[in-house]
């Protein structure tokens, strides 16, 4: 079982920057492929970025491609997501995810990812 604990949202203005975290913690003897998602209120869970398990792939939402970078530390069992440029409509809460140990790649599909955060609430103001 893994365990994952997302840090570094708050509230933030409009062309801010902000740093997402997420600790991995539990039976992390293999790394494990991430991704990062969102949710705002009254909309489903969508894609925002994920990187495979040695880090040297990585894909985006064309909503934040530019303006966001995933990052991974394997050593630390940490993923991080660099948030720049800020929108009001980047506001939302933010769930990290990893896949099962087993696969290298990461993808945009939520029911892919076996593991979930808490999640970590972004807000933007304008």
């Amino acid at each position: 079982q893994v365990q994952l604990v997302e840090s570094g949202g708050g509230l933030v203005q409009a062309g801010g920057s902000l740093r997402l975290s997420c600790a991995a913690s539990g039976r992390t003897g293999s790394s494990h492929a991430m991704g990062w998602f969102r949710q705002a209120p009254g909309k489903e869970r969508e894609f925002v970025a994920a990187i495979s398990r040695s880090g040297s792939s990585t894909s985006y939402a064309d909503s934040v491609k530019g303006r966001f970078t995933i990052s991974r530390d394997n050593a630390k069992n940490t993923a991080y997501l660099q948030m720049s440029s800020l929108k009001v409509e980047d506001m939302a809460v933010y769930y990290c995810a990893a896949r099962p140990p087993w696969f290298q790649m990461a993808t945009m599909t939520a029911s892919e990812y076996a593991y979930w955060g808490q999640g970590t609430q972004v807000t933007v103001s304008s």
